[in-house]
């Protein structure tokens, strides 16, 4: 067993060791009842929201694009936001994210693969200067409340470090049980080659005087938006 995979079985192991014992303390015999994928999405969902929301996250909700649209142009408003930063999608076009921030009177940057020193040092400048940055996650975590993001050179690290306020997507069947199932999807060469990011709530620090403080080391907002396609 190579070593990456000891990681997965090792922490799958130390997620089990921690499930609440069956009544009693004897072993659960009934039998489990069937689940549909929808149903299990939910459930996902649901509990990443409330281990978000723990943290001091926001969950905006289990939307549809067109609805997360409008749901961010809402947040950009509460912030009177004049800037924003916006990632390339994955699994989501989000021009009409752009658009909508636009119409707002938003002025957008979108990051784009740069590989000249200069303009990347220039982006990362113009990205700290931003009010917000939405950033869609590979995958994210209920057992945590945790965004995971592959970093690539259209989807810089970068932005979700220097905005004070980040709304993350991730569709919602990309939402996954444990850290465990979230590394074995993302595979051991996409690790050993990207930075790969887990944001678990705002950055807070107890550096300063032994009292916390939001956003010294990252953002000190994390908004969430689980997107929705179809009733399957």
């Amino acid at each position: 067993m190579g070593e990456f995979h000891k990681l997965i079985a090792n922490v799958r192991e130390a997620l089990e060791r921690h499930g609440a014992p069956a009544h009693g303390g004897a072993a659960d015999s009934a039998a489990a009842v069937p689940m549909t994928a929808a149903a299990r999405r939910v459930e996902l969902t649901s509990q990443f929201a409330r281990e978000l929301q723990a943290l001091g996250g926001h969950f905006l909700g289990t939307l549809t694009l067109r609805e997360t649209a409008a749901r961010i142009v809402e947040v950009a408003a509460a912030l009177k936001a004049r800037t924003a930063a916006v990632g390339a999608g994955i699994a989501n076009d989000l021009a009409p994210i752009v658009a909508a921030l636009e119409r707002a009177g938003l002025s957008v940057i979108r990051t784009a693969a740069i590989a000249d020193d200069q303009a990347r040092a220039e982006l990362r400048g113009n990205l700290a200067r931003c009010d917000l940055a939405v950033i869609e996650a590979d995958y994210a975590i209920a057992a945590s409340g945790t965004l995971a993001m592959v970093a690539a050179p259209e989807r810089p690290g970068s932005l979700t470090l220097l905005p004070p306020v980040n709304v993350m997507l991730v569709n919602a069947e990309r939402i996954l049980p444990d850290l465990a199932a979230v590394l074995a999807v993302i595979g051991a060469a996409a690790i050993a080659s990207h930075r790969v990011a887990l944001v678990t709530g705002p950055s807070r620090t107890a550096d300063i005087e032994k009292r916390i403080v939001l956003g010294v080391h990252g953002p000190r907002e994390i908004h969430a938006v689980a997107v929705w396609h179809g009733n399957d």
